[in-house]
């Protein structure tokens, strides 16, 4: 039972950045610096669009990578304190029943 495994793997931010700059610098296409450096040619697609955002150069909403984590971030905490409250109005409601 061989073939690709379907679990994501997670690289450095400098290897991300590194892969990015080859892509940018050696002429060659994104398939063929992918191959060579072992990554799927998609994930590396999607890193060289993220860097062309994150540079400004994205299309108009497209979200930076700084704003992708502040919007993690915010659900996170909204989600957090959601819960949060939803605990409180549990105890009043069980302290006045």
């Amino acid at each position: 039972m061989g073939g690709k495994s379907n679990r994501r793997r997670r690289y450095a931010e400098e290897f991300k950045r590194d892969a990015v700059a080859l892509v940018r610098s050696s002429g060659k296409t994104v398939t063929e610096v992918a191959r060579e450096i072992g990554v799927s040619a998609e994930g590396l697609r999607n890193w060289v669009k993220q860097d062309t955002i994150d540079r400004g150069q994205g299309a108009p909403g497209e979200l930076t990578s700084a704003e992708r984590e502040e919007l993690r971030r915010l659900r996170r905490q909204n989600r957090e304190r959601a819960e949060t409250i939803g605990v409180l109005r549990k105890a009043a409601a069980e302290s006045t029943g």
